[in-house]
């Protein structure tokens, strides 16, 4: 009930409040399976044939846990160790674009070393990608830039949907989650 008003007020008050549908699109990634995907790509890594006797190894960069590094042998190990990365996290759940593939492997006293960070965040450029493709498809849909993430308002939740599967499809080049359904 709204406080200090009647019945009708209240009633009044919750129509409006529950009228309107919303959900926040960020880019974010869940650390938990992340530690989870790590986790079981470092075993994997360590009871594989022919890492044995090598120099093949994968850890997170620093202790906020914000990238990886995985060393090898030559180029092919590294690509071998991120491929077992990759299926990992599809395994767990987690988007393959959180990883940033940008930077060039390093060779120095006979090993490969590449350094992955994370991709974590929508800065303005990707939400307004977000915002302009939801205006484009789905124009009853209200899109607003706040922050680093993107509120999606509508009154039906069927349209709310319909704009997670056009989110989800869409292929962007950062990870796309969804939080704080309302």
């Amino acid at each position: 009930m709204a406080p200090g008003f009647g019945n009708q007020a209240s009633l009044i008050y919750n129509y409006y409040m529950a009228s309107t549908f919303s959900f926040d699109v960020v880019s974010e990634y869940n650390i938990a399976e992340m530690n989870n995907a790590i986790d079981q790509a470092q075993r994997e890594i360590a009871n594989r044939y022919d890492f044995k006797g090598t120099k093949a190894s994968l850890e997170f960069r620093d202790g906020g846990k914000t990238g990886l590094t995985a060393i090898g042998d030559s180029e092919y190990h590294v690509e071998a160790i991120l491929d077992i990365v990759r299926k990992k996290l599809a395994t767990r759940g987690v988007d393959q674009k959180v990883l940033d593939m940008s930077k060039q492997p390093a060779t120095a006293n006979f090993k490969v070393t590449l350094d992955v960070p994370f991709k974590k965040g929508l800065d303005q450029d990707k939400a307004k990608k977000i915002t302009a493709l939801l205006r484009d498809e789905l124009p009853k849909i209200k899109a607003m830039i706040q922050g680093d993430a993107v509120r999606v308002m509508s009154p039906k939740k069927d349209e709310l949907q319909a704009a997670q599967q056009l989110l989800r499809s869409h292929s962007f080049d950062f990870p796309v989650d969804f939080t704080n359904y309302r």
